[in-house]
């Protein structure tokens, strides 16, 4: 399927796999490519030589194209995009918003700037600055989310910019591609599908608990990081929301450290990143610190399998996924059904 998000990013199918903090390694990345989508390797959990790693990994595995996501904000971004020039990576996928030297930094070398936005006027920001295309989410995707559905937020966006638009929050199968085509978007970006692949290495424990789960056992939440975080509902998201100030702020004082000994950065590094993160929101630095719960809490589920320590972030359609296809069987069943669906279009006319 030949659209404006294939044409630039050289896939073959417009179908993209979100950068998923621990989740979206060398072994989903590599397979998502090999399938003919988009896959995007998860940076911000990796140190910079990590990040080298996991890209010269990919690139062992597949011929095909990748991107990598990592934090506009965070301290050592500069550091990341000279890894991703060095290394000859075709994308740069942004969970927040790049500067506009950042933006030109990466064109120059040759590499397409996707951010992710979560509202048109940041839509129309990217657009200006010189972004090549726009992941827009919308309040049924997983992790960090907003209040606006993709079915509004999605025609917004494509109306303001003029650069591809991808859109993500509620897909997972052929008729949703369709239907994000039909709004005008050039393709799906998809997380939690991806997730529940084969070739995922979230432990399958943690994915039982994902297939188990109906559309009302995923939450949107505050109590991880002071943001809304839409995840599955467990005794541990209650416990958070339950706990009080004092003994929360405790328990993300010992996860900070521990991400800080993971990620290589120092408290320094730790610090800024945290004042970037309050840059331009209405948080009080408790949930500032609070949101050094959000890596730990991730890991603790999708790498350790903890279910019981961990949070487990989750589109609202994991209500409705109930199968574990290897990556190249789900992209060749959303092709087949997004075909099917607009001959059936066709044919009711």
């Amino acid at each position: 399927m030949d659209t404006a998000l294939t044409r630039l990013v050289g896939v073959r199918h417009p179908v993209v796999q979100t950068g998923m903090g621990w989740v979206a390694g060398p072994r989903l990345v590599s397979a998502t490519a090999n399938a003919g989508a988009l896959g995007i390797l998860a940076s911000a959990t990796m140190t910079l030589d990590q990040l080298r790693d996991a890209v010269r990994e990919v690139q062992s595995r597949t011929d095909a194209p990748f991107g990598v996501n990592l934090r506009a904000d965070a301290a050592d971004a500069g550091d990341r995009v000279r890894i991703m020039i060095e290394e000859g990576v075709r994308v740069a996928s942004f969970a927040l918003a790049p500067s506009p030297g950042l933006i030109t930094r990466l064109k120059e070398a040759g590499i397409v700037v996707v951010p992710s936005v979560g509202a048109r006027r940041h839509a129309e920001k990217v657009a200006g600055w010189g972004a090549d295309a726009v992941i827009v989410q919308g309040g049924e995707g997983g992790g960090h989310t907003g209040e606006v559905a993709t079915t509004v937020l999605l025609p917004q966006v494509v109306d303001a910019v003029d650069i591809p638009v991808v859109a993500a929050g509620g897909f997972f199968d052929g008729r949703g591609l369709v239907a994000a085509l039909a709004y005008g978007a050039a393709g799906v970006a998809m997380g939690t599908r991806f997730l529940l692949t084969s070739d995922s290495t979230v432990p399958d424990a943690v994915k039982a608990r994902y297939l188990a789960a109906t559309v009302k056992d995923v939450t949107v939440t505050r109590a991880v990081d002071g943001l809304p975080h839409r995840m599955l509902r467990t005794d541990l998201v209650t416990a958070l929301e339950g706990s009080g100030r004092a003994k929360s702020l405790a328990r993300a004082v010992g996860r900070a450290a521990g991400f800080r000994r993971l990620s290589g950065l120092t408290w320094r590094q730790l610090v800024r990143d945290g004042l970037a993160m309050k840059h331009g929101k209405d948080l009080t630095w408790s949930q500032v610190l609070l949101a050094a719960n959000t890596p730990m809490l991730l890991k603790s589920a999708m790498v350790d399998g903890r279910t019981d320590l961990g949070v487990m972030a989750a589109g609202q359609v994991a209500g409705v996924i109930d199968d574990l296809p290897s990556c190249a069987e789900l992209v060749e069943r959303i092709m087949k059904e997004a075909e099917e669906a607009l001959q059936d279009l066709t044919a009711s006319r």
